[in-house]
């Protein structure tokens, strides 16, 4: 089987990647020339453990190819992955004119059947409209070509997407006809040998899975930060509740730890889009609402304690700041609380010493030069009067805290990942500080 995928981006490389990975012939197209040209160099756009090795081994076979041009691949492929970026507009609408501009060129270059898979995160309707669109350029060529349209949204994990591709808990595939189904099982039966986890449904349905299980997880983040912050004001440890509450059967374990908020591509557009789009059937998503202000608010938190222990005082102090992604395992720093804690530092007069284990290019990129990039994890905490803990790196994990007393000029830990042992760190002399104790 050969299919295209529009779009390089962390989930158009990913399922392109696997998909090549168990013997499919994959085109991966992006109107981006010089991110095409880096893959034909084996560059890799995105870190994610084990993609670098991936596309590398499937380009060298020749079963992954990287092309800026849809049309000179579109009639050697049957189906279509659309991949392409649907960001947030100003009002928190999805922006899909990437995924229109796909379709279109879909529909004035296709000369047999094709399957069109829109994998990007939609609204309920996009496949209306995609098919609209293919539709109409067919019809100013006078050509009568069946196609469908189906939806086969992601849930991939950043840091753990290989695996989640490779070897998925469920597959979502929104279809319309017997033929799309067919095909989208013969392509996705390989994953799933031993037990096929391919959830057939209606496209509409599909499209409204992603946005729902994103929007379930993200409520889940905001509520154990609102009972964490509780917690502090009533004296409860918050890690005692989450383990309470966790091994009820019918709430799990599983995202209910406290911290500094979400971020990442993915929670934060998807619960504006699911807001926006009830408003425009005339509904009032009120607990999504507030789970985006919970998050928001969350974000700042450890500035509040920081500007709090100091009295205000911030101006001319050093901070040292450990994890810059918005989670472990990535560079993303889409929407990551440490730009908002970073911006607050800055205002405040703070001088701000960061580290993170691969997002410091993309921290730079976004901030330019005015933090200190460190060395390494030692290297930020020289001259300090506070250690900020961001994200929760394994090399975070269990640092040399007599080195750090040594390099500090200050005793004060503020960890906002809540992976430190209370006792231990004030054992070494420090002030520890963490979320919802």
């Amino acid at each position: 089987m050969k299919i295209a995928i529009v779009g390089t981006g962390y989930v158009g490389l990913v399922t392109g990647t696997c998909f090549a990975e168990i013997g499919v012939d994959v085109y991966c197209v992006d109107t981006n020339a010089d991110k095409i040209e880096s893959l034909n160099k084996g560059i890799i756009p995105i870190y994610e453990p084990g993609l670098e090795e991936m596309v590398l081994r499937n380009a060298k076979s020749g079963r992954l190819k990287f092309t800026t041009s849809l049309e000179s691949c579109l009639n050697e492929v049957d189906v279509v992955f659309s991949a392409v970026g649907t960001p947030p507009d100003e009002d928190g609408s999805a922006d899909l004119t990437y995924v229109i501009n796909v379709a279109r060129t879909i529909g004035r270059n296709m000369n047999k059947y094709t399957l069109v898979v829109t994998k990007s995160t939609v609204p309920v309707g996009t496949a209306n409209k995609v098919r609209a669109a293919i539709q109409e350029e067919l019809d100013k060529r006078g050509e009568a070509i069946d196609f469908d349209v189906a939806s086969n949204p992601e849930f991939l994990k950043e840091g753990n997407a290989i695996a989640d591709f490779m070897s998925p808990d469920r597959v979502v595939v929104g279809v319309e006809s017997e033929r799309a189904e067919k095909i989208m099982t013969r392509l996705y039966k390989p994953f799933q040998l031993n037990n096929f986890r391919v959830i057939f449904m209606d496209i509409p349905s599909a499209e409204m899975t992603k946005y729902a299980a994103n929007s379930m997880l993200a409520t889940r983040i905001s509520f154990m930060n609102d009972i964490a912050n509780l917690c502090e004001l009533v004296g409860a440890d918050v890690n005692m509740v989450r383990s309470g509450i966790g091994s009820d059967t019918r709430i799990g374990r599983k995202f209910l730890y406290p911290g500094i908020g979400y971020g990442g591509s993915c929670f934060p557009k998807d619960v504006k889009a699911l807001i926006k789009t009830a408003q425009l059937h005339g509904y009032d998503m009120r607990v999504l609402k507030a789970v985006e202000d919970v998050n928001e608010k969350q974000k700042g938190i450890l500035f509040e304690k920081l500007n709090r222990l100091f009295a205000g005082e911030l101006k001319g102090k050093t901070i040292a700041v450990w994890g810059l992604a918005f989670k472990p395992e990535t560079d993303d720093m889409r929407e990551a609380p440490a730009l908002v804690l970073i911006h607050e530092m800055l205002k405040s007069g703070c001088n701000v010493r960061v580290y993170d284990p691969v997002a410091m290019n993309e921290c730079k990129r976004k901030i330019g030069d005015s933090v200190y990039f460190a060395k390494d994890m030692y290297d930020a905490v020289l001259d300090a009067d506070a250690l900020m803990l961001l994200t929760e790196w394994k090399e975070f994990r269990l640092p040399a805290w007599g080195v750090i007393e040594k390099a500090m000029n200050g005793n004060l830990v503020l960890d906002g990942r809540n992976i430190y042992d209370k006792k231990e760190v004030e054992e070494q002399g420090f002030i520890y500080h963490c979320i919802g104790k």
